[in-house]
């Protein structure tokens, strides 16, 4: 049976009581509150709201018939909604680790930002180095409030530069029927920090039933609750799968997203091993993450939502993707939240910091670098036969289709195409008849444990400039989710001067696998294309002559495949004798029509490369781009113009050529945006934070700036 989301009460009949202490009122019911007015107060010093005691076992959330409330008037559809982005993490520090400096980069443009930690990450208790762990006494409750401490020291110290600004600190209810904790930061109240404080695995990959693990395969029934020392939540709790689903569901709806960070649901396992390459917590984390953001969809009324997912654990053999400078700047948060300087100024027995980190603030060389577990792809823009542009993301797990008509006239309202559970990252291609098609992945929810897998889907329009027909399925090369974890990349697609498309991705064995389209339409088997250790999401491009070739990124270099003649099978893979990469890569045609040209970044630097290929080598030497901008992710460069993220954040774009050692001038569009832009000869598209289409025209007497499109408005329900 589903559980009704709560509806978040007008300003009306909120209150608040004194500017020392927040008291939130949720569903007509107080919870417990805790007042941070320098140093945090400690478990002692816990008080509630006179109006009512605190619950002493958690009510159950209400159930329904599946009615859904009324949504506010403000959510009427086309209304432009503020930008908000919430995170949701399984630890306390994985979003300083793997998700930074995108959160820094948020905190400074003003924009609205809650983390979510699922777990209270207590794991043995211990609050020490390794050296002295030893000695220590485990405590449970007491580390995870250090774990706490250290986050709010590291949230506030991005926001004001000062470690120890207050943050207000209640209990609120959560629509799964347990309590969570909400810090919001008061010198900038737009920053909080929400902790749901459920038990977590202990373990990396070992199995521990009573974990998210455990909850998510049915093992347990219900997985209860680790409290910190010092939180306002004055009652333990236990929530069932479904319930874990609602809470976050419900925070979802509390706080409004335009745009979601989260965990990757498919890091892959080790063939030999079996064992997931990431912290089992991460993995599963995700999967609640993913099944809520469904539910959520379902609700009328909700800002459309963008989702970006970030690779954990595995980042740690992988090429650096962070300048010296961002990289230092992540280090001092994480140097923050691990309390090396051992200076008590948060009041509390319990410490202030993650001691167990402070022996490796860097972790695996997580500092160094950020990467996106997919949404890389620069090749979601095309132009149809009549000169006008098409655009296409993911918003609220589906489709999402803009329209540019050639006339120069202003970009449409995103249309939504059915079919939900689309992960992020799609490409597009046009076809020789004027069609353009569309593929991705999507998640598969349905069915329980088991029947959680992802398969590749692709849409093409029925007729040029039409409208796009149902999804296709074309599955997925992987056994079962259990063997690989569902881990398979983004598309790449390369289309024959016959129309006949190839399809590539990266299987959970770290090889390339293709189908090939047949000359009836229809689609062969999967096939092995090849690669050892290949990473990230492959790329294509056609050349001039209407050869396609391919590129994946090893942890060194970069492998090709490529066509001798158009509509030839793929050869391959060959090495591209390149130097390292970040594994970020894009490609487009050469500008003399013969070959095309690959674009990457010099690991730890952000500094833009490129070469040309035709056939399976290079036909150019490496060209490192003088007065290069720093940052990290794909560079597109296509018809004369880049664009890349800057170690800003914002879009950065120059006019691109091989004359003149001055190199690019850069010029900074001062907003953040999701994913890799998409450059062409009209100009450079992004998809804000805001879930809106931006987009910075190009030529002469063309305005400078960003032009942002028409906004995906709100969710009006099915």
């Amino acid at each position: 049976m589903p559980v009704r989301l709560r509806r978040r009460l007008p300003p009306s009949r909120r209150r608040t009581v004194s500017t020392a202490v927040t008291v939130l009122l949720v569903g007509g019911t107080f919870a417990g509150l805790l007042s941070v007015t320098g140093a945090p107060k400690t478990a002692a010093a816990q008080t509630t709201a006179p109006e009512a005691k605190a619950p002493t076992a958690p009510a159950p959330a209400p159930r329904t018939s599946g009615r859904t409330a009324r949504p506010p008037a403000s959510a009427a559809p086309g209304a432009k909604t503020a930008t908000s982005v919430v995170q949701i993490v399984a630890h306390p520090d994985d979003d300083l680790f793997f998700m930074n400096p995108d959160i820094s980069q948020t905190i400074r443009s003003g924009t609205a930002l809650a983390s979510v930690y699922l777990t209270a990450g207590e794991s043995d208790g211990v609050n020490a180095r390794p050296r002295d762990a030893a000695a220590a006494t485990a405590d449970k409750a007491a580390y995870a409030e250090a774990r706490q401490n250290g986050i709010r020291a590291a949230y506030s110290e991005m926001a004001t530069g000062s470690r120890t600004s207050p943050w207000d600190r209640v209990a609120i209810p959560t629509a799964g029927g347990g309590l969570a904790e909400l810090d919001t930061l008061r010198a900038d109240p737009k920053v909080r920090l929400v902790w749901l404080q459920i038990r977590e695995a202990g373990s990396i990959n070992d199995f521990r039933p009573h974990s998210l693990n455990g909850l998510w395969h049915g093992q347990i029934g219900t997985l209860e609750s680790q409290r910190s020392s010092g939180t306002p939540v004055a009652a333990d709790f236990r929530y069932t799968k479904d319930e874990v689903v609602a809470t976050i569901a419900g925070l979802l709806d509390r706080f409004r997203p335009t745009f979601v960070r989260m965990q990757d649901p498919s890091p892959g396992a080790d063939p030999k091993s079996g064992k997931i390459r990431d912290h089992q917590d991460h993995l599963y984390g995700a999967r609640f993450a993913q099944a809520a953001l469904a539910r959520y969809a379902e609700l009328p009324g909700h800002p459309r939502v963008g989702v970006q997912n970030y690779l954990g654990y595995p980042t740690s053999v992988l090429p650096h993707t962070l300048d010296p400078e961002t990289a230092g700047d992540k280090l001092k948060t994480l140097e923050t939240y691990a309390w090396t300087d051992g200076v008590n100024d948060c009041g509390t027995p319990a410490g202030c910091g993650d001691l167990k980190v402070a022996a490796r603030p860097a972790g695996r060389g997580w500092t160094a670098t950020v990467r996106y577990a997919r949404g890389t792809s620069t090749s979601w823009v095309q132009r149809d036969r009549d000169g006008g542009l098409h655009a296409f993301s993911v918003l609220d797990g589906r489709l999402a289709v803009w329209r540019k008509p050639a006339d120069g006239g202003a970009w449409s309202d995103p249309a939504l195409l059915p079919g939900r559970g689309m992960d992020t990252g799609v490409t597009s291609v046009s076809l020789p008849d004027g069609r353009i098609a569309v593929y991705g992945t999507r998640t598969l929810l349905a069915g329980g444990p088991a029947g959680y897998r992802r398969e590749v889907v692709s849409t093409e329009q029925t007729v040029p400039g039409g409208a796009f027909g149902p999804w296709r399925s074309l599955g997925t090369p992987e056994r079962n989710d259990a063997a690989g974890t569902s881990d398979i990349s983004a598309p790449a697609v390369t289309v024959g001067p016959d129309g006949r498309a190839t399809l590539v991705l990266r299987d959970s064995l770290r090889r390339l696998t293709a189908r090939e389209q047949g000359p009836d339409g229809g689609w062969g088997p999967w096939r092995v294309l090849g690669g050892v250790d290949v990473v990230g999401d492959p790329v294509a491009a056609t050349d001039g002559q209407g050869r396609g070739y391919v590129f994946a990124s090893t942890l060194k270099s970069v492998l090709v495949w490529a066509q001798h003649v158009p509509g030839g099978p793929l050869t391959g893979p060959a090495p591209a004798a390149l130097p390292p990469t970040t594994l970020a890569l894009s490609a487009s045609p050469a500008p003399d029509g013969d070959g095309v040209r690959l674009w990457f970044r010099k690991p730890a630097s952000g500094d833009l490369r490129s070469a040309d290929f035709s056939g399976l080598g290079p036909v150019s030497p490496v060209t490192e781009l003088a007065g290069g901008v720093a940052g990290f992710g794909p560079v597109s460069g296509g018809d004369g113009l880049l664009a890349v993220r800057s170690r800003t954040g914002f879009l950065a774009t120059a006019p691109h050529g091989r004359t003149g050692a001055a190199g690019p001038a850069w010029k900074l569009e001062k907003f953040l945006f999701a994913g890799a832009p998409d450059a062409g000869k009209d100009g450079v598209a992004t998809i804000g934070l805001d879930g809106r289409l931006h987009w910075t025209p190009t030529g002469p007497g063309v305005p400078a700036g960003p032009g942002a499109a028409a906004g995906p408005g709100a969710a009006a329900g099915e």
